[in-house]
């Protein structure tokens, strides 16, 4: 059954006019290049922006790993024409077969380029397949509306491999998986030992504000303790650049922290949505990409539970953290 996602104004346009849907495909295309970051490790490093058509949800850091059994790969960014283009750059770079494909977390712009690999290599948490189970095509279908016909064919697809905490050894690099939580209800993090990259997905950003619509932010925060004890050289974050010098844990802990007191304060200062919306950002965070917009969206998504957790209702015990 054909969905709004495989007949869109691209493929309407190619029934009645075929060149204009060649120069279209033409131009819905990503340049994607790869950044040696440890004897061969490789980021793509997505643009510190929100999803536009201008930039066709390029938008997230995915990561390469050439072992001597295969590819290992990091999420798969935000549609299916993404991921063939990841995909093709990974083999182009080091010519070997895909053996195995880790997805973080179940935000879009980290699954959805699914398709473009075997199912049966695609490992995440049992709760990560759970979430992309359960909302992946709302997700798909939310970014359909954002990106429109760079979004053309993407469907969600779930991992086929189930992985917990614990060590896979690929070729001759080994892989200590963490399941944490906080950004989302499961969060895998990724130690190649071998050369102590560690891929934390979306639990640490730099100078990128952090997202927060399936947040706990205080999960987050015991995480972010936790990824702070893992020994590492380079931590690479979901968005933002690699970081050796621990830049993004602290960077982000404390904007969870400024962002908690201050929507704690609003909710008893009995400021409503669009007041708390316009707060003043502090300075250290002016240079923050999207620090203004990811506010906005944060009180959307926060605002309205941490109401009904911390105003008086007769009845109410203590309120709870947010």
């Amino acid at each position: 059954m054909l969905t709004r996602r495989d007949t869109l104004v691209g493929g309407l346009c190619a029934l009645a006019f075929p060149r204009i849907e060649a120069a279209l495909a033409a131009q819905l295309s990503y340049a994607l290049s790869a950044r040696e970051v440890a004897p061969g490790t490789y980021v793509v490093i997505g643009k510190r922006e929100y999803f536009t058509m201008a930039n066709g949800g390029d938008i997230v850091n995915v990561a390469f790993v050439d072992t001597k059994d295969g590819a290992v790969v990091i999420d798969t960014g935000s549609s299916k024409r993404y991921g063939l283009a990841f995909r093709q750059l990974v083999e182009r770079t080091i010519g070997k077969d895909i053996v195995r494909v880790y997805n973080t977390h179940h935000h879009p712009d980290h699954f959805l380029g699914n398709q473009a690999f075997d199912p049966g290599v695609i490992a995440s948490t049992e709760q990560v397949t759970k979430n992309i189970d359960a909302e992946g095509e709302m997700l798909a279908e939310n970014l359909y509306r954002l990106l429109g016909d760079w979004m053309r064919g993407t469907h969600a697809v779930t991992p086929g491999v189930v992985v917990a905490d614990g060590e896979e050894k690929i070729g001759d690099h080994r892989f200590e998986l963490i399941e944490l939580k906080g950004h989302t209800s499961s969060d895998l993090v990724i130690l190649d030992k071998s050369t102590g990259i560690l891929f934390a997905g979306d639990l640490a950003f730099l100078d990128r504000a952090a997202t927060t619509p399936h947040a706990s932010i205080s999960d987050w925060q015991e995480s972010l303790d936790a990824l702070s004890k893992v020994p590492h050289k380079v931590l690479i974050p979901g968005h933002g650049e690699p970081d050796g010098e621990g830049r993004a844990i602290d960077q982000t802990r404390d904007y969870l922290a400024w962002l908690s007191r201050t929507l704690e304060q609003a909710v008893k200062n009995g400021l409503d949505m669009t007041e708390v919306m316009s707060i003043q950002i502090p300075e250290r965070f002016q240079s923050v990409a999207l620090a203004r917009e990811e506010l906005e969206r944060s009180v959307a998504h926060l605002y309205p539970g941490l109401e009904d957790r911390l105003l008086p209702y007769i009845g109410q015990g203590e309120s709870q953290a947010l």
